[in-house]
């Protein structure tokens, strides 16, 4: 590994922590890239480091929110679609921004465009060359929208339709923002495992998986018993995380 910072589980082992990862598996989950293709690229490199002598099973699990806030949001869709990490299984989820923009381009509830724009659905529309004349109002919309579906490749959009909304192998369960922690993983609703913050955040509960989330920006990664964070604010802060997890460790490149 690049470098190791924690065992995640310590002290006696209980049932959580005999689950780990199966034997010759290595799981390389990647935080919220926010259009920021320079940072994914860069961690690609890492990866395909760190995994260039390892002979089980890898698999890359991208957390959600590939769009939005940074300069390169179709760019970064275009790199994902080129399989640049040959060799590994790759896991695209679901992020909330992923399931505003689809929203938009599909005519769901233009209103919705407005906060989507807020949130940074301007830089969006941006990479994909729609015309922005200043700020947009109501009227502009419909044109927006149109431009926007008429310029996003057929293979784009099938990709943002295709996302998953979690992942599970082993003790962990990956999802873009968490989960509603009085509820059992087979019982969670998108939009839960798309927007919450506080509730699941501020929970103790040892869940029935170790959650593995993006969403909520931190300083730095967040390494508990019940969950880990890997949302670094990349489009801000130029950090864009990604762990390695492989039998009872989680690593950070």
């Amino acid at each position: 590994m690049i470098a190791r910072i924690k065992r995640l589980f310590q002290g006696p082992s209980t049932e959580l922590a005999l689950k780990g990862l199966p034997d010759k598996h290595r799981i390389y989950a990647v935080g919220d890239i926010h259009g920021r293709l320079d940072l994914l690229q860069d961690v690609h490199q890492k990866i395909l480091q760190d995994a260039q002598t390892y002979q089980g099973t890898k698999i890359v699990v991208y957390l959600g929110d590939y769009v939005d806030r940074g300069p390169q949001s179709k760019q970064v869709v275009d790199y994902l679609l080129a399989q640049t990490l040959p060799d590994f299984k790759a896991v695209y989820l679901l992020g909330n921004h992923e399931q505003v923009l689809l929203q938009f381009i599909e005519g769901h509830g233009l209103e919705i465009a407005q906060d989507w724009f807020g949130f940074g659905g301007l830089a969006t529309l941006q990479s994909y060359g729609v015309m922005l004349r200043g700020i947009p109002t109501l009227k502009d919309l419909p044109r927006l929208q149109a431009e926007f579906s008429e310029k996003c490749p057929v293979a784009h959009r099938q990709f943002y339709q295709a996302l998953a909304l979690s992942f599970e192998l082993g003790g962990y369960f990956f999802v873009h923002a968490g989960i509603k922690p009085k509820l059992p993983l087979t019982k969670q609703i998108a939009d839960d495992m798309l927007w919450i913050r506080d509730e699941f955040l501020n929970s103790r509960k040892q869940f029935e998986k170790v959650i593995v989330h993006g969403h909520s920006v931190t300083e730095k990664p967040e390494i508990r018993s019940n969950r880990i964070g890997l949302d670094t604010g990349a489009y801000a802060t130029g950090l864009l995380t990604c762990a390695v997890f492989e039998g009872l460790r989680v690593d950070i490149l």
